[in-house]
């Protein structure tokens, strides 16, 4: 007897073209362990994330928006200042984790929406440089006198 696998009690996205994306879409619906909250990125979801995303108004509401996303895809969106010297907003690094389920798309369009807001709104990309370090002061260190 082979067993059929249970689709999710969800709306899930539309598997891509063979060959356009490496989302493993197939292979997430056959597991039944697989984690398939990606597949809960439909198109009109992804639509809704970009929105709130261009919505972003400070860091704390960035930092909120990364909640969301771990919580509801399981997926992670990582937001930092690359490794050299950050000039403009290309210099900090944007990345949504590929995870199964994930579509290409979705992993190309969520960090051009965050550094499209981050050039929009310039002080929360100063408040994440502050928060990782490059503008307040060291740990222990006195600060400028």
């Amino acid at each position: 007897m082979s067993e059929h696998p249970i689709p999710p009690s969800f709306p899930i996205r539309t598997e891509c073209p063979p060959g356009a994306c490496v989302c493993e879409h197939a292979r997430v619906l056959a597991d039944p362990a697989a984690d398939q909250r990606p597949l809960a990125l439909t198109r009109q979801q992804e639509l809704r994330l970009l929105e709130r995303i261009a919505r972003i108004d400070s860091y704390a509401d960035l930092q909120h928006v990364q909640a969301l996303v771990r919580q509801n895809l399981g997926a992670e969106l990582r937001i930092a200042p690359g490794p050299n010297e950050v000039r403009t907003v290309r210099g900090i690094i944007v990345v949504l984790e590929e995870k199964p389920g994930l579509c290409k798309k979705a992993r190309q369009s969520v960090p051009a929406a965050v550094r499209r807001r981050l050039a929009e709104r310039p002080e929360i990309a100063y408040a994440l440089l502050d928060a990782h370090d490059l503008f307040g002061t060291l740990p222990g260190s006195l600060p400028p006198a």
